[in-house]
């Protein structure tokens, strides 16, 4: 019973998280939590009841990265001394200070500063990475995962018809007229294909996690179906309809990102379509595999050609006054991480110190820096984002150490690569863009990454 509430508690979140406007708003990230707490308080009471140390035992890196990197948040929360803050992070005492009330006969003095420039955004940020960290470890110790392959299936299953939702009703919003996200006229702000999410780049990044899962997932429905025999045309007479649905639905999917006419989302696509015709062209003597991906890739642009491909090309001839915006977002931001190198200005105070830094006018309130990486650093300093940088090198050559020791018929095997190359395309679609920040999606991102990091291993299936 725990486990199908877990699982039940699960999908619901894979089906709430994207469309509650990625869950942006408050309300839907603090229900977002609240799920991933209930779950987490589940698991708790079924390891009461049997001794599993399965998954948290192959996480001892993971678990003490981690944990440097929550230690360090907390560090730049807790009030120091003024004189240990002037040596820590000079810029912060001298940021402090400027701002401080004077009087004629003396200046005050702070006897006690936090190394954040705001506390309280980088306590809320906090909680949001340690719901996040507390999923991640859920979901590597979680048996059901990756002990039986119906669990992940079924949840693979909710994740592409979610995407295909997702596509289809941005699609029919945007081609209707309608253009409406939910109850929320959109007339003055939809231009593209835009789901449920305010922002098309933050569609776009939902989709280019899901069609490289859903690639590898029907890899892994043809691998349990045909082992290695055969070419790449036996293989394509053999196709059931439950495969055929699931090509189709990548090529839906394929249609919304293109609509979304987000010009990083779409290269991020054709550089996950050229990963995987490299990797899955092993499979078969024939190369079958990227023929295969080539044809669903060129069904998708045939279709899209008939729609019109109007609202995809124009962007791509106006990126001119866009690019200078956000190139003078990223030397601004640079700056910051140039004034705060160690320490960082505080995890989640980007939008309160921006303004400071800002050498440019421009008719809108600037949240984020358009580069997740460059935002983060510049937040958490070298020594954080030196933390995470070590411990995802360690995380992604430790997936890919397992994803070859599997065999070319192991189902797990392609959903391992579509998973890897779903988080890379995010990675790199978030260089230009705001990603990683999103709810809905840093929510996947952390479920792909535990599949990814669970295909290879072996345990009791019973």
């Amino acid at each position: 019973m725990l486990t199908k509430a877990i699982k039940l508690t699960l999908i619901l979140l894979l089906i709430f998280t994207p469309i509650a406007f990625g869950s942006m708003e408050l309300w839907a990230f603090s229900l977002m939590e609240l799920g991933i707490l209930f779950m987490i308080i589940l698991w708790a009471i079924q390891n009461l009841f049997r001794n599993s140390e399965f998954g948290i035992r192959n996480l001892k890196y993971e678990i003490l990265f981690l944990s440097l990197f929550l230690i360090f948040i907390i560090l730049q929360m807790i009030p120091l001394p003024s004189e240990v803050i002037k040596i820590f992070s000079p810029k912060t005492y001298a940021l402090r200070h400027s701002l401080t009330v004077t009087t004629p006969h003396s200046a005050f003095r702070i006897p006690h500063l936090a190394i954040s420039f705001v506390p309280f955004a980088t306590q809320i940020e906090f909680f949001k990475w340690f719901t996040l960290i507390g999923f991640f470890l859920f979901l590597m110790d979680w048996r059901s995962l990756g002990g039986k392959y119906r669990t992940t299936n079924h949840l693979l299953v909710v994740i592409l018809l979610m995407g295909v939702f997702e596509s289809l009703y941005g699609m029919i919003e945007f081609f209707s007229g309608h253009r409406h996200i939910l109850y929320i006229d959109g007339t003055f702000m939809i231009s593209s294909a835009t789901g449920t999410f305010i922002n098309r780049n933050y569609f776009a990044g939902y989709l280019l996690m899901i069609i490289p899962l859903s690639i590898g997932f029907l890899w892994s429905r043809k691998a349990i179906q045909t082992g290695q025999s055969g070419g790449w045309r036996h293989r394509l007479s053999s196709l059931d309809g439950k495969v055929l649905l699931i090509a189709f639905g990548i090529i839906v999917m394929i249609l919304g990102l293109l609509f979304s006419a987000s010009r990083m989302g779409i290269l991020s696509l054709l550089l996950s379509f050229s990963l995987m015709s490299l990797l899955f062209k092993g499979r078969g003597r024939h190369g079958g595999g990227s023929k295969i991906l080539f044809l669903i890739f060129g069904l998708a642009l045939l279709w899209a050609a008939w729609i019109g491909l109007d609202a995809v090309i124009s962007p791509f001839f106006s990126t001119t006054e866009n690019f200078k915006t956000r190139w003078m977002i990223w030397m601004n931001t640079f700056q910051i991480l140039k004034d705060f190198p160690l320490f960082g200005s505080g995890l989640g105070t980007f939008g309160q110190i921006f303004p400071m830094y800002r050498t440019f006018h421009l008719q809108e309130l600037i949240t984020h820096s358009e580069n997740d990486f460059l935002q983060l650093a510049s937040e958490v300093g070298l020594i954080g984002f030196g933390l995470l940088l070590t411990l995802f090198l360690y995380i992604f050559l430790k997936a890919v150490s397992r994803i070859r020791s599997l065999p070319n018929w192991e189902p797990e095997r392609y959903i391992g690569i579509g998973g890897l190359i779903g988080i890379l395309a995010l990675m790199f679609h978030s260089m230009v863009e705001r990603n990683l920040q999103i709810p809905s999606n840093a929510f996947l991102y952390t479920f792909i990454l535990a599949i990814v990091l669970r295909v290879s291993i072996k345990e009791d299936r019973g």
